[in-house]
């Protein structure tokens, strides 16, 4: 709708004291069309108009649900998941998925717990050959493949030789120093990219 100069003097003249729902009737256009005409106008409503408490519930109103259990009305009952129903996404035990990291998991258990019921196949390979992961340790791909779940392919080390093995440090001097300076640089334009 093309808000014309004679449009929005009748707003302002009907806006403070008429509901929203009318004059979105009155001038055949949405509900929040007239709300971001009156925002762009600066436009309130009158405060007669907000006396009446307009949208609320009068005093001593009762809801058509007063006494009455949660179930006992409209379609709750109906429209209830029945015992035993899965969701369109459930899985069966066995399952194996891709996650957006690139690790391969597999469904262990279905107790609808996420960080119980899928394990990285990788760790479930090591642990079959080894015994549990120790605490502090995690299972890394030698050759970087995370496809390859070779046996001889999978190390457990601690997350602090982890730590060190991907750390910048490991990087030639010249290189290591210009990750650094990125890394600064961004700091200083997050700084001031915030408000």
């Amino acid at each position: 709708m093309k808000w014309t100069a004679q449009k929005r003097e009748w707003l302002r003249e009907l806006y403070p004291d008429k509901p929203n729902t009318f004059l979105a009737e009155f001038f055949g256009c949405s509900y929040s069309a007239i709300k971001n005409q009156a925002v762009k106008l600066g436009l309130k409503k009158s405060q007669t108009y907000l006396d009446n408490k307009p949208g609320c519930f009068a005093k001593g109103a009762e809801p058509w649900n007063k006494g009455k259990n949660w179930h006992s009305g409209g379609r709750s009952r109906e429209t209830q998941f029945r015992t035993g129903h899965n969701p369109h996404n459930w899985h069966p035990v066995g399952y194996e998925r891709l996650t957006r990291d690139g690790i391969w998991e597999r469904k262990v258990a279905d107790t609808k717990v996420k960080r119980q019921d899928w394990r990285p196949i990788h760790v479930l390979q090591w642990e079959a050959d080894n015994g549990p992961v120790p605490k502090g340790h995690i299972v890394i791909f030698k050759d970087g493949d995370r496809e390859n779940f070779d046996p001889d392919n999978l190390e457990c080390i601690s997350r602090s030789e982890n730590m060190r093995r991907n750390s910048v440090h490991r990087l030639p001097k010249e290189v290591a120093s210009l990750v650094q300076l990125v890394g600064a640089l961004n700091r200083q334009i997050n700084k001031r990219a915030q408000p």
